[in-house]
């Protein structure tokens, strides 16, 4: 899910402009699956996080203090002791290490020369460089999605352009639209009904989504851009689906989300799930409509949804 789908471009509105926001706990907890107890003994008994405290003693969390609430668990699911795990997070890189620039900063470097100059010749050079080294799930993780939060930056502050997301937009579009076509097909898994929110035109997210779940071993069935949420119900039956996940990058219309989505999930009779940017912004409206947000980390949605699917005896 950076996680289920990076940002590209969007309107420039002040909601979603703000490089230093800040979530409630409610909403870490829902983005990361660990319960508000439990976060709160991560910080009082060990340490763990330090989250900003308001002048009425609520706690706000920053986007890092999320991706390291994501590496805690990683950890623990490895069998790492929780009074272990800040130990081990604070010395991943030591801080007395010499700087030295990472082979994923040389490539999105790159990249983000050649997208610039709208060459596609350089851009796969890079782009195969990468593959020839690493495996293809580190070159998503490592350069990919990175790659498209720089693109999303760059536009923002005006170093860079729209007509530059575009280009990468439509280049990597193309190449991970073949990986899924070419994907191993399986009998196994549950089957996933995955599309865009209505007015979110970009898939890349929403196929990032779908190679991770494959690879999880779930079975999506991609939709695309721009879905209309009254359209869904009758397919999910249809082909015996166990879960619809929806990506958006953007805020959608208010009725998508406080009618059409609510409509969904009453019709559908399965979990409804939704990634991506909105997922973060709008996690209330998403609850309350019924649906299950999961945030913008990939392996933490797909792991979420196993985790409710499984939960709720969902067959497999």
């Amino acid at each position: 899910m950076s996680v289920l789908q990076p940002k590209m471009s969007a309107p420039k509105s002040s909601k979603s402009r703000s490089p230093g926001e800040l979530f409630p706990i409610r909403t870490v907890s829902s983005l990361t699956g660990v319960n508000v107890i439990t976060l709160r003994a991560w910080e009082r008994r060990y340490g763990l996080i330090k989250p900003v405290r308001t002048a009425t003693g609520h706690r706000l969390y920053r986007r890092e203090d999320i991706d390291r609430i994501h590496s805690a668990v990683a950890l623990l699911d490895k069998g790492v002791a929780i009074s272990q795990v800040k130990n081990s997070l604070d010395h991943a890189t030591p801080r007395t290490a010499p700087r030295t620039v990472s082979p994923w900063a040389r490539y999105q470097a790159r990249m983000v020369a050649a997208i610039a100059r709208f060459d596609e010749d350089d851009l796969e050079d890079a782009y195969n460089d990468a593959l020839a080294l690493h495996t293809i799930e580190q070159v998503t993780q490592g350069l990919l999605i990175p790659l498209l939060q720089e693109l999303g930056r760059r536009w923002e502050s005006r170093e860079g352009s729209v007509a530059e997301e575009h280009f990468f937009g439509v280049y990597l579009r193309n190449k991970l639209g073949a990986r899924f076509h070419h994907r191993a097909r399986s009998s196994m898994g549950a089957r996933l009904l995955a599309a865009c929110l209505p007015g979110e035109q970009h898939e890349v997210g929403l196929l990032l989504f779908a190679l991770a779940a494959h690879d999880s071993g779930l079975r999506p069935v991609l939709l695309g851009a721009n879905m209309p949420l009254v359209e869904l119900a009758a397919p999910v039956k249809r082909a015996d689906c166990h879960a619809i996940v929806l990506s958006g990058s953007l805020t959608p219309e208010p009725q998508v989300l406080r009618e059409e989505l609510p409509d969904l999930v009453a019709a559908a009779g399965v979990p409804v799930f939704v990634g991506g940017m909105t997922s973060v912004r709008e996690r209330d409206a998403i609850v309350s409509a019924g649906a299950i947000p999961l945030g913008n980390d990939l392996a933490a949605g797909v792991k979420r949804i196993r985790s409710t699917l499984t939960s709720s005896h969902v067959r497999k």
